[in-house]
């Protein structure tokens, strides 16, 4: 199946050269295997029940993101049980620590997931 989609310059640019340099074959397979990984990484996330602990593991641009990140950790004060926050130039590294019920901890993860300014978030349950 073909598709298309919009992707920032510099990112594919970064994209290329990182498949390139571990000699995968093509674009398209290295998309294929970026899908794959991240489908997977959700379904560990769904499949994780009952009262968990861990870590969210997130960096965000500071200006377009610090307010809606403090906002959400306060909504969420119930289940974050504590924070660490570093910064490199206008990137912050946040990581959230984590008590509670698996839901309402997906929950979390997918609002950060959904937040402008933010590059990634990864997570690490017990």
């Amino acid at each position: 199946m073909r598709t298309s989609l919009t992707v920032p310059e510099e990112l594919l640019e970064e994209f290329d050269d990182t498949w390139q340099s571990e000699g995968i074959d093509s674009r398209s397979r290295a998309i294929r295997q970026a899908m794959s990984e991240y489908v997977q990484r959700h379904h560990a996330l769904e499949a994780t029940d009952g009262r968990v602990t861990g870590a969210i593991v997130t960096d965000y641009d500071h200006h377009a993101a610090v307010d809606r990140m403090y906002e959400l950790q306060h909504e969420y004060d119930d289940a974050i049980i504590s924070t660490s926050h570093a910064h490199q130039g206008d990137w912050c590294l946040e990581t959230l620590f984590v008590d509670g019920d698996a839901a309402r901890i997906r929950e979390l993860v997918y609002r950060l997931k959904n937040f402008d300014g933010v590059r990634r978030v990864r997570t690490m349950m017990l």
